[in-house]
């Protein structure tokens, strides 16, 4: 027997059983009509599905009396109940949810339990993911810093590798700083247009999801014009020269930003102190004891061997540095490539000895000064020999990698190599400090694109910092340098690891002038400054 047909066969006892004997009350009194059988079967199963009705013993017992007798004894013996009275052994039996008797006794009464086209119950346990996370080095750092920007003298600065995510770190810290005050005003200071968009744009993207409100997002760098009482409750990115011009024609400027800011950053910290730029941070800081300043580098010191001045660096931060730190691992940097959020570097000498002899007044000056010189430079760019080694070994590079990034000595040998190497059926470009604004994005979108073929970007001055091109497997270092800094920034160009969108291994191949000082190969760089610290 069906359900309907069953149900069809309740008199007005069950049914009031069913329903329910308050709803079948209240109906006579506003309708008598209402409380009909008719009625309320209908009312019967427009609350409650069949099945829920089977499931509940009392109405399943109500329900399975309406049997006729020869249709009990077959349900009993379906469900293989006890030869008794087949009414009793049905009242009596435990038919639990899910199982196989349940099964049968809706198959019995053509039932199909509504709730196959229910959403499926969650488990207890769910992983939620956050869309803008840290790694847990990453939120260690960023607790740690958060803690000595809360205390005097309120600056830190924050010690990363290159590509171990300081940006992404450092918008966490941003973030906290706006949703604890408002209005409030972050400001973060770079040294080219490529960091100062690659900020704002990285705010923008972490904002989405660490935000609490509505916030303005200031460019102030190249041509843009920022007038102060426009300044407000946000976060402004802004170049250090343009800065320190504003400054220079209205020193209001300075100090009207440092009384609507609370937290300054400074990326590429390690130049704090050149002396335009400290000038700078010291207007915008020292105005308030409560201000912060959050420094961001991957080379906490300026040089490799000038131990006064990165002394100088470390006391303007108070000494306060966070380092990133990995429990095991004496150096983060091994860590770092052992899990793959940095390409384990391969490092390759390309040897050179130039026929020219260095006069020893050259020779002089080259010890004096903190790096290579720019005749020396020039020299090096002219030198065919040289070229025809570089352009060579480039090409035996793009056989097995589709982004190459070459570090040219000067601007006229970034494109000598790249057309060179264009003659020659390569995809080369030049990219230099002087190309246009608009040009430069164009090449930087070409070379970070999908293309399959491999491309090679020679650059003088540019992509030392603030690049980010995680499909870059190779990087030519064609300038000697003297500078641990800038000979560290260029390494980390390619060495972006799987974890974060690189590769497995990167190659850097070095071109060794042997008649130059410079450095041949990164080793333990990231320790390099901790005795002034």
């Amino acid at each position: 027997m069906q359900f309907e047909g069953l149900l069809s066969r309740a008199d007005d006892e069950v049914l009031q059983e069913l329903v329910g004997g308050s709803v079948v009350r209240l109906l006579s009194r506003l309708d008598p009509q209402l409380a009909k059988p008719g009625r309320l079967r209908s009312l019967v199963t427009s609350f409650r599905p069949p099945e829920e009705l089977l499931r509940d013993p009392q109405t399943r017992n109500a329900l399975l009396d309406l049997l006729p007798t020869a249709e009990a004894l077959e349900l009993a013996e379906l469900l293989q109940l006890p030869e008794v009275n087949p009414y009793q052994a049905l009242r009596a039996a435990k038919i639990r949810k899910g199982s196989a008797a349940e099964r049968d006794l809706f198959a019995f009464l053509g039932v199909v339990p509504t709730e196959l086209d229910e959403p499926e119950q969650q488990p207890p346990v769910v992983e939620s993911d956050a869309d803008y996370s840290l790694f847990a080095h990453q939120r260690t750092a960023a607790r740690k810093a958060e803690t000595l920007l809360g205390t005097t003298p309120r600056r830190v600065l924050l010690h990363m590798p290159t590509g171990s995510g300081k940006t992404r770190t450092a918008m966490h810290l941003v973030a906290r700083e706006l949703r604890r005050r408002e209005p409030c005003l972050v400001i973060w200071l770079a040294f080219s247009e490529e960091l100062c968009e690659q900020a704002a744009a990285e705010f923008e993207a972490a904002w989405k999801f660490l935000g609490d409100r509505s916030v303005s997002v200031y460019r102030f760098w190249g041509q843009r014009s920022l007038p102060i009482a426009e300044i407000g409750d946000g976060f402004m990115v802004a170049g250090l020269a343009k800065t320190y011009a504003a400054a220079k024609n209205d020193m209001n400027f300075l100090m009207r930003l440092s009384d609507r800011s609370s937290l300054v950053v400074i990326d590429e910290a390690h130049q704090a102190i050149a002396e335009s730029y400290h000038f700078v941070l010291r207007v915008l800081i020292e105005r308030s004891e409560q201000s912060q300043l959050l420094g961001l580098t991957a080379t906490p010191g300026r040089t490799w061997n000038e131990p006064d001045e990165d002394l100088k660096l470390a006391e303007f931060f108070g000494r306060n540095k966070v380092t990133l730190e990995v429990s095991g691992f004496a150096n983060p940097v091994d860590y770092l490539i052992e899990t793959g959020y940095l390409a384990r570097p391969r490092f390759e000498a390309l040897p050179y000895s130039s026929t020219e002899t260095l006069s020893t007044s050259v020779l002089a000056k080259l010890a004096s000064s903190l790096d290579v010189t720019d005749d020396v430079l020039k020299a090096l760019a002219s030198d065919e020999q040289r070229n025809l080694l570089i352009v060579n070994r480039i090409e035996q590079l793009i056989r097995n990698h589709q982004r190459v990034l070459v570090f040219a000595a000067t601007v006229t040998h970034a494109r000598i190599l790249a057309s060179v190497l264009k003659a020659r059926d390569v995809k080369a470009y030049a990219l230099t400090a002087i190309t246009p604004p608009g040009e430069r994005s164009r090449l930087i979108a070409k070379y970070k694109s999908e293309e399959s073929a491999p491309i090679v970007l020679c650059n003088f001055g540019v992509l030392t910092t603030g690049f980010d091109a995680p499909r870059t497997s190779a990087a030519v270092i064609a300038r000697p340098t003297k500078s641990l800094v800038l000979f560290s920034q260029m390494v980390g160009r390619a060495t972006r690891g799987p974890r974060v969108g690189g590769n497995a291994e990167a190659e850097v191949v070095t071109v060794v002038d042997t008649s130059l000082p410079g450095f041949r190969e990164m080793s333990d760089t990231f320790l390099n400054w901790e005795d002034v610290w």
